[in-house]
């Protein structure tokens, strides 16, 4: 049997492991290990597995994921989440749909400072979900508009996600936090944009609230400033080349640290629970790379990915055909999957393919993370629409009716940055 036919069958098995609700990080790592071993043998296949964990675990840029993933968890426990909506409220309540103009703005701002979508939407779905209501909200609105904004945590930096790209891929992290920025943006005021044209047709979907004073708006940043502060020097630092990802990892850490201190807002017992939370979370990502590192050893002793990247390259189809039909796939995926698992899962067999093809590594990061963020909102089983569903009480099915038109938006942005690039690659290219 031919390496690439054994490389094949593997990925087979790794499907139906999955399917059949195996660990990913576990799923990935024994068909790896397996496949290695029909392949090499099986004395290099536990030599490769005695040494994968220990050199994954010990490279140093990999700190940076418990170093961001605790700085958001800090944050997140420490309430500076309901504090980033009422100032958001503040600036744009009197607006038609001002209250759901202000869950998005709030989103972006949590994004940058927590890297993953589910304390937006813990936090958000408690206190913006029942104003929205009390102001006769139409609901479809005001879930889509949550369940679609507490997404772009994955986007906006710094964001796990590209911390794992990044990893996996051999690409510049600070580089792909930079990229994401503007997307980011182009993101946030595309669902703003969508809010203001559904209240537009339908005033009563989102009435505007009372209308607060210049001063007001002011005061109410005072809430907010440090938060903010903190994100501009951990993001302007890595994008000055001051200090590194890693490096802002810790600053972001313990910044975050101080103000929620300062504050009176973390006491011990929440310190506590976010070093559990915080280690439960990092345990869970470490599995899932190392996994991924053992399956991309197999994956480049039976050659399937050269072999996939040279008859994908060789079809009469231009790159952006190819680019669509993954695109497609990674929407799929992110009904099922979360966006971390996805991104670790497909790597190992995609980016060689898009390498060959020709399209830039950090656009595709951006593009990726976008598509699955997509996913995740999308039915049969887009896991924010769940967590979201078991915040508010709301059935899945209002949350998804009312995600579809935040979703016609991130198309919207896909094709964009599809025809833009230099969106999302203007700032990188300058650092």
């Amino acid at each position: 049997m031919s390496p690439e036919i054994v490389g094949l069958i593997g990925l087979i098995v790794l499907l139906i492991l999955l399917f059949s609700g195996m660990w990913i990080g576990a799923a990935m790592a024994m068909v790896g290990f397996i496949g290695y071993a029909y392949i090499v043998g099986i004395k290099p296949a536990f030599a490769m597995v005695s040494q994968i964990p220990f050199t994954t675990m010990a490279w140093y840029p990999l700190t940076c994921v418990p170093l961001f993933v605790f700085m958001g968890i800090v944050i997140f426990h420490s309430g500076v989440g309901e504090d980033l909506y009422k100032t958001a409220y503040t600036l744009v309540g009197q607006l038609r749909g001002g209250l759901a103009m202000a869950t998005v703005i709030a989103c972006a701002l949590f994004a940058a400072i927590t890297g993953v979508s589910a304390p937006a939407l813990a936090t958000l779905g408690k206190v913006a979900v029942p104003e929205m209501k009390k102001r006769k909200y139409d609901e479809k609105l005001a879930l889509g508009s949550l369940v679609c904004a507490g997404t772009m945590a994955f986007l906006i930096p710094p964001s796990v996600a590209f911390i794992i790209y990044g990893i996996l891929t051999e690409t510049s992290i600070a580089r792909l936090f930079i990229a994401g920025f503007l997307p980011g943006i182009l993101l946030t005021a595309l669902f703003v944009a969508t809010i203001a044209i559904i209240t537009a047709r339908n005033p009563k979907a989102g009435p505007a609230g009372p209308k607060t004073s210049f001063k007001e708006k002011v005061v109410s940043l005072k809430l907010t400033w440090p938060v903010v502060v903190l994100f501009l020097v951990v993001l302007g630092g890595i994008y000055g080349g001051v200090f590194t990802p890693t490096e802002g990892g810790a600053i972001g850490a313990f910044g975050a640290l101080v103000i929620s201190i300062g504050m009176g807002r973390l006491n011990f017992k929440k310190f506590l629970a976010a070093l559990l939370e915080g280690g439960q979370t990092t345990a869970f990502i470490m599995l899932l790379i190392i996994g991924a590192y053992i399956l991309m050893k197999f994956l480049a002793v039976s050659k399937l990915t050269i072999l996939l990247g040279a008859t994908v390259a060789n079809l009469p189809v231009p790159p952006m055909a190819i680019f669509a039909a993954i695109a497609i796939l990674y929407i799929i995926l992110g009904m099922f999957l979360d966006i971390v698992s996805a991104v670790i899962l497909t790597i190992p067999v995609l980016y060689p393919v898009v390498l060959t093809i020709g399209l830039d590594p950090i656009w595709y990061g951006v593009m990726v993370v976008i598509l699955i963020e997509m996913g995740l909102v999308t039915p049969p089983v887009g896991m924010d629409a769940f967590i979201l569903s078991g915040v508010t009480g709301i059935p899945l099915s209002t949350i998804f009716r009312g995600a579809i038109p935040f979703l016609v938006a991130a198309i919207i942005c896909i094709i964009i940055l599809a025809i833009f690039p230099q969106i999302a690659l203007f700032l990188p290219s300058t650092m």
